[in-house]
This record gives C-alpha cells, structure tokens and sequence, in this order.
C-alpha cells in the first residue's frame, strides 16, 4: 500500500488521498523541498512510519461529506490499490475523481475523469537528463487520456538553464495541438539544495506566459519562494484542509 494520509477540505467538500513513492529520480524534485526535521538539505520526503489499508481509506471517504476525491504524490498511479479507489470513488460514493499531480504513467485509468499532467521537457535528451526516462511514452499516455475523455491540464517546471523558454514553449505547442483550451500551468523553479540552477526572474516568468499565450488560450503561472510553497493556506483556501486519515 502506498497510501499513507488523506485530508479534507470543508469550504470545497474534496478530499486528497496522500500517496507515498514515484518512479522518477528527477533532482530538481520540489518533494525534496520537504525533507521533515531530520532530513538533510535537498533529501526527498521521509518515508512514512505507516500505511492505510484500503478499509481505511474507505472508511475516511466515507465519514465526509465530500464531491470530489483527489489522489496526489508523490506519484499517485504507483500505488498498486489506485484502481480499486478509483472504483469505490465512482461507483460506490458517486463522486469525481481527479489526479491532482502525476507524471501521467498509467493514463488513462478506469473510474477517472481528470488529471493534472506535469510535462517535464520536450527535447529527449533533456527529458531524460530530467528523468532517466524517454519523452515519448508520457506525452502519448496524456493525448490517449484526452481523446478518451478525461479532463486534462497540462503544467511544466520553468528552470532557466536546464528546462528553459524554448522547452516550455515546444511543450505548450504540443498540448495545443490536441486543443487549445487545455490549461496549462507554468511553475517558477524552487531551487532545490545541491542544484545548480537559479529561480526564474519575474520578466523570465512574464516572457514564458506570453510565449505559450501565443499557443493556448488558458495560460497562467505560479512564481513561488521556498517560504511560499511551503506554507500554500494564505495564498489558496483549497490548501487550507485537515487529516480524516
């Protein structure tokens, strides 16, 4: 099992099934933002101490009043019991269910109407240097996922000397090609401990916008200090949640 916490936000009525555990080994990985009080600079999320069963998470989904369940990361299609919630989302609490973060590996799933797509790099070279991984099986997983229907958005980690305007512009081209109403979130680089790459300045930030506005027409952008991602409540009340689980 790969669930380890879900929380639950009151004003909205969705609940996020916490999942521990991704495949990628990416070294810009914002979870290493979130080492936890022992954990040395740039180290990735401890483990957890201890897991739910699916009993569990049955029984917290079920003691909310709740419209919408969200599974988030690590990276949620690693978890093995992800088909069988997805299921008792849909068919037993009647809800929509949502992919709040994934690098897309599964897609698309049975019993999910949506995710949100982080798409790493356009050029493979750069995707795998990214990665460890190649391009191509990722961007078809999010078009197969589209055409079956799935709500989809798209976002992408903005990282100057690495990840740069010409990625981010070439990814943009690429999901507008399939439609050009899919959202698509630009995220400023957090630098991570132990990397050498800088955050993007506010004109970097400006450029990439207006560059892939050139492409879709639904295009917004975070631009976050380490204090600021960290503690996300006093910026958007969907972060403001507690634990059920």
């Amino acid at each position: 099992m790969s669930f380890h916490r879900i929380t639950y936000n009151e004003k909205h009525r969705f609940a996020t099934v916490h999942n521990f555990g991704c495949t990628l080994r990416c070294p810009t990985c914002s979870y290493k933002l979130r080492s936890g009080p022992n954990g040395r600079p740039g180290q990735i999320t401890p483990r957890p101490t201890r897991f739910l069963t699916m009993d569990e998470v049955r029984r917290a989904l079920r003691s909310v009043p709740v419209e919408k369940v969200n599974f988030m990361g690590g990276e949620p299609t690693v978890a093995t019991e992800l088909p069988e919630a997805l299921a008792f989302c849909k068919q037993e609490l009647g809800v929509r269910t949502f992919l709040g973060h994934t690098i897309g590996l599964r897609l698309p799933l049975p019993n999910l109407d949506g995710a949100n797509v982080g798409l790493k790099a356009w050029d493979d070279e750069v995707h795998r240097r990214y990665t460890g991984r190649e391009r191509q099986p990722f961007f078809d997983n999010f078009a197969a996922a589209y055409r079956a229907g799935l709500e989809m958005r798209a976002n992408i980690v903005f990282i100057p000397g690495f990840v740069d305007l010409d990625q981010v512009e070439a990814v943009a081209a690429w999901v507008a090609a399939l439609d050009r109403t899919i959202p698509f979130h630009i995220m400023g680089y957090i630098p991570v401990p132990g990397q050498p790459f800088p955050r993007p300045t506010a004109a970097q930030m400006e450029q990439a916008v207006t560059v892939c506005r050139q492409h879709l027409n639904k295009v917004n952008a975070s631009h976050l200090t380490v204090e600021e991602a960290l503690n996300l409540v006093p910026r958007d009340d969907r972060f403001a949640v507690r634990k059920i689980a």
